[in-house]
């Protein structure tokens, strides 16, 4: 029995792909902003089969330079971070570094919409109240295909498992839409989180 035969008597799932040699199925830009759950995100998605850009962000030029399309953004990006009011939350600098940002304390529609370019990326954040259909829409006019994020305050390792349960349907060979749709069912909790689009 040759390989390929062999895969195809498995169980589907994307990983199948891994198996068959490639180095991963797809690639996620992970944002840590100091929210403690970009490293277990990490070492779960890459056991899914995900290739993990893990890029940590201590200012906010380093959440612009990574998003503002002067490098290649992977189809997915993920931004673990802390969020209020429809605002990313980014961490205070001392003023001799504050006064070199191209914004300071936290990202909202107008700086998302000023600085990132995320041509067809899809956009997973789970910081609290970044589910905002203001900040959404924002992601989207930067060039995002879809942004899912929790409308209301989940509790903490809700935020650890959103993204890790979407990316679990995913590799199952759901679609982004079917991996939203039981992300949402499973509890009250992961019921905040929504996917905004254009469609």
């Amino acid at each position: 029995m040759d390989e390929e035969t062999w895969l195809a008597t498995q169980r589907p799932s994307r990983v199948r792909e891994v198996q068959a040699g490639r180095l991963a199925w797809t690639s996620v830009d992970l944002l840590d902003l100091e929210s403690g759950y970009a490293r277990p995100l990490r070492d779960a998605l890459e056991s899914f089969g995900v290739q993990v850009h893990y890029l940590p962000i201590g200012q906010p030029r380093h959440f612009v330079a990574a998003l503002d399309g002067s490098r290649p953004v992977a189809p997915y990006v993920i931004l673990s971070c802390h969020g209020d009011e429809g605002r990313i939350l980014l961490d205070d600098l001392a003023p001799e570094l504050a006064a070199f940002q191209p914004f300071n304390a936290s990202a909202g529609p107008d700086e998302v919409r000023t600085h990132l370019r995320l041509p067809g990326s899809v956009v997973i954040n789970n910081g609290c109240d970044t589910g905002d259909p203001a900040l959404a829409d924002a992601f989207l006019d930067a060039g995002a295909s879809a942004y899912i994020a929790p409308r209301g305050a989940p509790f903490g390792y809700a935020s650890v498992f959103a993204p890790l349960f979407l990316f679990y349907e995913l590799t199952e060979q759901r679609t982004l839409s079917e991996a939203v749709t039981r992300l949402r069912a499973h509890d009250d909790e992961l019921g905040m989180w929504e996917m905004h689009d254009r469609h």
